[in-house]
């Protein structure tokens, strides 16, 4: 069942186009994400989904309800945390979780749902005084307190430590656990492969691909990258003689071999029969980044 469902969705800014024709859906009791890079067009495109945005073309849908003549009846299935919300720097973590939960006829507990991301011993801090993390626990907090059936959160990583990071993708985690549809925006590709379920991929306003991160992965041929520096000079015609290799190429004094199978086995293998040491050896797998430059031509910037 879809509870989200974006058709052909256009939006300019006078001379900019900032969405082009987007269409995907929303499935219940994912987490799908959004990812492209900075400037590509998906925060503009969940603000067209929370009715935040009035699109220029193109239909929306959010459990059937449209999101521009339906607001108020979106806004009781859809909590939003936007990447640029902010609180008054003295509010406490109680008052605003007191404050938006008297926004709905029936919000959640905000109590209970103080503690449940992790902002107990917080709740008489201001928000000023909260780390990075606190404020990102914060603001799922409120995006959750009128208990919504879809939770939209908007680059929610954005500047935190890599601890904090992993903290607060354990609290999506927990949330998609509780039965709540989540739309992740994100333009960290580790991210997005670590947390979705699927993911649309947007470039320059344009959905290029919607997948499974094994999918667009697998869009890359699921290699493998070993990449070592040898103890000697290597033939790279020895290395590709090999049945598992399918690319050597050199980065300064490294050589890296691109291939399939049993590939770091095929190449030590090969390289100790010539008595050569693949020193600094390491194992990469194919990333998300790596679909995203197969499928568009360039980096995510």
């Amino acid at each position: 069942m879809n509870v989200i469902e974006v058709q052909n969705l256009h939006k300019r800014y006078r001379d900019h186009v900032a969405v082009d024709d987007v269409s995907f859906d929303v499935r219940a009791g994912e987490i799908f994400g959004i990812l492209g890079p900075n400037g590509a067009g998906k925060t503009t495109t969940v603000e067209c989904v929370s009715g935040l945005r009035v699109p220029d073309g193109g239909t929306v849908r959010v459990a059937g309800l449209d999101p521009v003549t339906e607001g108020d009846a979106v806004r009781r299935v859809l909590g939003v945390q936007l990447q640029s919300a902010a609180l008054p720097e003295n509010i406490k973590v109680w008052e605003a979780l007191d404050l938006y939960a008297s926004f709905y006829p029936d919000p959640a507990d905000w109590r209970e749902l103080m503690e449940r991301v992790g902002l107990g011993a917080k709740r008489d801090s201001a928000f000023g005084k909260l780390s990075g993390g606190q404020r990102q626990r914060l603001s799922v907090a409120l995006a959750l307190v009128g208990k919504p059936r879809v939770a939209v959160l908007d680059e929610l990583t954005t500047g935190l430590d890599p601890q904090a990071r992993r903290d607060t993708w354990q609290l999506v985690e927990q949330v998609r656990d509780s039965g709540v549809t989540i739309v992740l925006v994100t333009h960290f590709m580790e991210e997005a492969e670590r947390l979705c379920d699927r993911i649309a991929l947007i470039d320059t306003g344009r959905v290029v691909a919607v997948d499974t991160p094994a999918g667009f992965i697998g869009r890359v041929g699921g290699g493998q990258r070993v990449r070592f520096r040898p103890s000697a000079r290597v033939d790279e015609a020895l290395l590709l003689a090999l049945p598992e290799v399918v690319d050597v190429s050199r980065t300064g004094e490294q050589v890296v071999v691109t291939g399939t199978g049993n590939l770091a086995a095929a190449v030590t293998l090969a390289l100790a029969e010539r008595q050569i040491v693949p020193e600094d050896l390491r194992i990469e797998q194919s990333t998300l980044d790596d679909a995203f430059v197969a499928l568009t031509g360039r980096k995510p910037a």
